[in-house]
């Protein structure tokens, strides 16, 4: 297996991993859109993890800045994704090393995300790989 930079090649087959996790259907057309402007903009780094030149996972740390104390940057991880078939064989893993590594690059001082607090697996694999589970509370707002 081998960490990359995704590509717009990638695309469908992310929309089909997108798919069989969270039962959506993504619109490619807004997929490659998307993407182009994220790939132009460097505080995002979307990672492909491939198999056999096969998209088998695919995740996204966005680089964010700060403007309090040593004014560090920090990274939001989203979208840590595996395909089903593909999980317990490190993967995920190696998809966060590899954003850990360029957070380091980035002299982030830390690394935050969410999970849903009811998907123990997600909560175990964090756990694994060093992350401490801090009980906050979270916010959303569906914007329509």
């Amino acid at each position: 297996m081998r960490i990359e930079r995704l590509s717009e090649n990638d695309l469908v087959s992310l929309s089909e991993i997108f798919h069989q996790i969270w039962g959506e259907i993504s619109s490619l057309e807004k997929m490659k859109s998307t993407f182009s402007r994220l790939k132009a903009n460097p505080a995002y780094f979307l990672l492909a993890a491939k198999q056999d030149n096969e998209l088998v996972g695919f995740a996204m740390g966005v680089i964010c800045e700060e403007l309090y104390g040593e004014c560090k940057p920090f990274m939001v991880v989203e979208d840590v994704i595996v395909d089903q078939r593909q999980r317990q064989k490190g993967v995920g893993s190696a998809l966060m090393r590899e954003l850990e590594k360029y957070a380091k690059d980035c002299e982030c001082c830390q690394i935050i995300f969410v999970t849903e607090s009811n998907r123990k697996d997600a909560l175990g694999f964090y756990n694994a790989l060093g992350y401490e589970y801090e009980p906050y509370k979270g916010f959303k707002k569906i914007i329509k």
